[in-house]
């Protein structure tokens, strides 16, 4: 197998493993011809990503071969690659060429990192970083699939991440889980309680999107479109609120998410789970989507 690219946007590649290495250690990246699946589903509190972006939003030159359909699939520690991104990104600004490639040194297969610029006398240097990797077999990865989850009641389009996590920061030293509620009217509420105390964070007019007009959703989320046009009159009353529980730490891992974020989308599936699609750059060009899963506290 062989597999090559030049990375052109290092600065984004980069924030995205960050959010990806605050969820856990280690995370599975599946290469294709033309998309790139980032992938966290063992996390202790359940909390999933499943991620699709474009190989044009991240590389150039990019050239890869498998036996395999010309997908090669690797489990990596996501702080090790984080950290060899980040020596990529800070010495991108005088970097002629950052390129990224499949390797073996001293026969561990590496994913190996390698910069190249030059001095102020014009000198050619390259500086190179390996991560090592394990390279899945085609079987265990198709064992790898992504949550079933119900019909979400309500779409919605959350604020500025970094304002909610703000608001969650301070909801945390109140209690272990938030209740994430959401209506057809735009209406937003993030609320947690004690025995003897309760905080409700309330925002109004916030967007509800039609789900299913961007080909970077799930074909789940495509029949679900499709399934809420066809329905079209038995559409739930837009006031009526739905909600569910979860960990205030499991969304706070999310919220780490703001640092690639323009657009986030969370999708209500009531007492069951909450779906947030973050999108990479804005939704009519977006050159990925990172999805995440977040189980419910089951409310006794």
């Amino acid at each position: 197998m062989r597999f090559r690219a030049g990375i052109e946007n290092v600065h984004t590649f980069h924030r995205i493993i960050q959010t990806v290495e605050k969820l856990q250690k280690k995370c599975i990246i599946k290469f294709r011809e033309t998309e790139m699946h980032i992938i966290c589903h063992t996390d202790e509190s359940g909390v999933q990503v499943w991620s699709q972006i474009r190989v044009v939003a991240l590389f150039i030159d990019y050239r890869i071969q498998s036996n395999s359909n010309n997908e090669i699939s690797i489990l990596l520690a996501a702080d090790a690659l984080s950290q060899a991104l980040r020596s990529a990104a800070a010495e991108h600004t005088g970097a002629e060429e950052v390129v990224m490639k499949l390797a073996k040194k001293r026969d561990v297969p590496v994913l190996s990192f390698e910069i190249f610029g030059a001095t102020r006398m014009g000198r050619r240097v390259k500086v190179a970083h390996d991560v090592r990797i394990e390279i899945m077999k085609p079987g265990d990865v198709e064992r790898l699939k992504e949550p079933m989850c119900p019909e979400p009641d309500v779409h919605i389009l959350l604020p500025s991440l970094v304002k909610v996590r703000t608001i969650v920061e301070h909801l945390r030293a109140l209690s272990d889980v938030i209740a994430f509620r959401a209506n057809g009217s735009g209406k937003l509420q993030i609320s947690a309680a004690t025995e003897s105390a309760k905080m409700d964070i309330g925002w109004e007019g916030c967007a509800n999107p039609r789900m299913g007009t961007h080909d970077l959703l799930s074909p789940s989320d495509r029949r679900y479109a499709a399934e809420e046009e066809e329905d079209e009159n038995e559409k739930p009353d837009p006031e009526q609120m739905f909600g569910v529980l979860v960990h205030t730490r499991s969304f706070l891992k999310f919220l780490n998410a703001h640092i690639v974020s323009n657009t986030t989308i969370a999708c209500v599936c009531q007492n069951h789970c909450l779906i947030l699609y973050v999108y990479i750059g804005e939704v009519a060009d977006a050159g990925g989507v990172l999805t995440f899963y977040i189980p419910a506290v089951l409310d006794d």
